[in-house]
């Protein structure tokens, strides 16, 4: 079974050269890149990775497109972050599970590193992401342009030992994608017709505040899983206002 490693890139300078040096244990190293600016394009092919490059439209449609590019070259596809790292425990289990298994698709757990620290609690791990997947059984629903949703022909499995995963490493990256998922969270709650009411602003962010903190036990993490947690809070409450703004635009057209 040949297995083809799949790092989507946009100006992943910083990140790649160290990504791929995890994944040469795979048959293929494919590099599917939206038009860096940055060094990322150089420093993948000296470390010996193959590069095609596509304008990106959305997440579903970029890992849509490499997976019809590799369709009839191989059996299987590991879709790997530029910012996350493969052990070589789970390169090995990787390595064994597709040559006997009969599912189309693995989720694998994924350890956190936010701001230099790793993270349990909040809802962080095992944060499982559908990720090995077999050619031709698997694509992604071209409706869910972020957080993207594999849709399967068959059975999914779960592996065991997990990415490394470089997440935020500042404050202020934290803050800029949080954003642009609230707002895209806002705009599908606008788009199902729904609007915020007024006890959503204090309801829903002590919910989200609470499923963090007690019921994916943030408190484990001390001052860091509680701060996750308040800041989550709080993009929740910018859910509902950016939701309110859609509406008020909405009615003033």
């Amino acid at each position: 079974m040949s297995l083809f490693a799949i790092v989507l890139t946009y100006n992943e300078g910083r990140h790649i050269h160290d990504c791929i040096e995890t994944l040469r244990f795979a048959d293929h190293i494919l590099i599917f890149d939206s038009l860096s600016t940055d060094d990322t394009v150089h420093i993948a092919r000296n470390a010996g990775a193959e590069v095609t490059q596509r304008r990106f439209d959305n997440y579903a449609g970029q890992r849509n497109a490499a997976l019809e590019y590799v369709a009839d070259k191989a059996d299987w596809v590991l879709f790997v972050d530029a910012d996350e790292r493969v052990t070589p425990e789970l390169s090995a289990e990787i390595q064994s599970v597709i040559q006997t298994t009969k599912h189309v698709g693995f989720r694998i757990p994924r350890h956190n590193y936010i701001f230099g620290k790793l993270t349990k609690g909040a809802g962080w791990y095992p944060d499982y992401q559908t990720r090995l997947l077999r050619v031709g059984k698997t694509h992604y629903d071209p409706e869910r342009q972020v957080h993207e949703l594999v849709i399967l022909e068959g059975s999914e499995g779960t592996l065991i030992q997990p990415f490394i995963h470089f997440n935020y490493d500042s404050l202020s990256q934290f803050h800029d994608k949080q954003k642009r998922y609230s707002d895209y969270d806002a705009r599908i709650l606008f788009e199902q017709g729904i609007r915020p009411k007024p006890q959503n602003y204090v309801l829903q962010p002590i919910r989200q505040f609470r499923w963090r903190y007690i019921t994916l036990k943030g408190y484990q993490d001390g001052w860091h899983g509680l701060r996750l947690s308040l800041l989550m809070a709080w993009y929740e409450l910018r859910k509902y206002r950016v939701l309110h703004q859609l509406w008020s635009q909405k009615n003033r057209a």
